[in-house]
């Protein structure tokens, strides 16, 4: 449902980030699950750009967003690639897959009472991207935000021995949502406490690969935090 409600920058972004970080990585005919497929737009941009032979199965609790979805699944002619289901992924039966893909809800505030609250991301913006982790797929691709205590995200993923295995990172303007005075002064009574890290005109948002530790794997969790806390 996300995705319905944020700017096409940001969907733009997260379109690239699955094409970029696991659809032109696949192989063969891989299984990737989704949760919150919003209207399915940046799932489908991503499929139309490369020639990704397995299948996506989105997760979708919206009963008008997946009906949008299977809309423009149709329309682009992609339904061998990707099947929507109208339920929530923690819901389910955990289906097997190589990858989870999410733009999760990020916004920080002390309550969901805000102007969307399908967009809260608990009191520090990271509740969802953690209870996805704790689903323990091998290969985990979520949108992160640099004002959404990007330190003990990775903490916490580095405590149930996940490491970042690739990464990309954009630099976003604070829309409608995130500008709405009780998630924007509650971001800056993150950033007093080094939770969050932004400027007065932009963001960091990044898609990060959280990988499953291996032998001799790489981890950028260094590199990726340097840029997250620049601002």
């Amino acid at each position: 449902m996300k995705d319905i409600f944020f700017c096409p920058e940001e969907s733009n972004f997260y379109a690239h980030s699955i094409e970029t970080l696991v659809l032109n990585n696949c192989l063969g005919s891989e299984s990737i699950v989704e949760f919150g497929s919003g209207d399915g737009s940046p799932v489908i941009q991503a499929l139309l750009r490369t020639n990704f032979e397995g299948v996506i199965h989105g997760f979708e609790l919206n009963k008008l967003a997946s009906e949008a979805a299977q809309a423009k699944i149709d329309k682009y002619k992609v339904s061998q690639h990707y099947k929507i289901h109208n339920k929530c992924l923690f819901d389910a039966s955990q289906p097997k897959a190589e990858f989870l893909i999410s733009n999760p809800p990020y916004l920080p505030a002390l309550d969901n009472n805000i102007y969307q609250p399908l967009l809260h991301g608990g009191i520090d913006g990271i509740t969802v991207t953690k209870k996805l982790l704790e689903l323990g797929y091998t290969n985990v691709l979520v949108m992160a935000s640099s004002y959404s205590n990007p330190i003990g995200l990775i903490n916490y993923a580095r405590s149930i021995d996940y490491l970042v295995s690739n990464f990309i990172v954009s630099p976003l303007k604070f829309g409608y949502y995130s500008s709405e005075p009780k998630v924007k002064n509650w971001i800056a009574e993150m950033q007093k406490s080094n939770l969050a890290f932004y400027s007065s005109n932009i963001y960091l948002l990044a898609g990060v690969l959280f990988t499953k530790q291996q032998k001799n794997a790489v981890d950028l969790s260094t590199e990726l935090l340097q840029l997250l806390t620049a601002l």
